[in-house]
């Protein structure tokens, strides 16, 4: 099914306006054009992600979708800036799901496996240990974390990263293999420990 936010990303832009001033038809309008893109993002989150998982990209659609628009929904300034809050919703919605598998298995870490362009040399790792990892690169710069979400939680390509942001696909390309050092560096450090 084609991406229906790819015609008119500005109509994507208004209904999120309009949603934010608390027009509930304006939602109705946004769930079916943004459904298509966020289930193919949900489905590259969970792609060879996890060893055993449950979590269907539904599942975790709807939750996200629950999360951003189910009490006072953020102030959404464009398509770009939805897709960057969806992929750490997203994010979130994982590592909860990750903690509470845990806490039913207590032994058992939901474990994640790296693509190629976050951390090509890294063996699978524990969501809950990247999570502390990205809090921390957070710290040092947020959007590189934001960059990571997009690619890793939301499986969004660079050129995808690049054009929601409005940035070349050059300079995605390289603030994302920065940012894979950054966090390789950090989960080298040792110092991150389980929830």
């Amino acid at each position: 099914m084609p991406d229906r936010t790819a015609d008119d990303p500005s109509r994507v832009t208004v209904l999120l306006q309009r949603v934010r001033s608390g027009e509930p038809a304006a939602l109705n309008e946004l769930f079916p054009l943004v459904y298509d893109e966020l289930h193919r993002l949900a489905r590259s989150a969970l792609r060879g992600a996890w060893s055993n998982q449950t979590l269907q990209p539904t599942a975790l659609i709807n939750e996200a979708f629950l999360r951003l628009f189910g009490s006072q929904p953020p102030a959404f300034t464009d398509r770009a800036h939805f897709l960057g809050i969806a992929a750490r919703v997203m994010r979130r919605v994982l590592v909860d799901y990750a903690r509470s598998r845990r806490a039913q298995k207590r032994d058992g870490g939901v474990q994640v496996e790296f693509h190629d362009e976050i951390a090509a040399a890294g063996p699978a790792g524990d969501l809950l240990i990247l999570d502390q990892a990205l809090d921390r690169l957070g710290e040092e710069d947020a959007r590189l974390v934001s960059l990571i979400e997009m690619r890793f939680f939301a499986g969004m390509t660079a050129e995808e990263t690049a054009e929601a942001r409005s940035e070349s696909v050059h300079v995605v390309r390289h603030d994302l293999r920065y940012a894979q050092a950054r966090l390789r560096r950090i989960l080298d450090g040792g110092s991150l420990v389980h929830n």
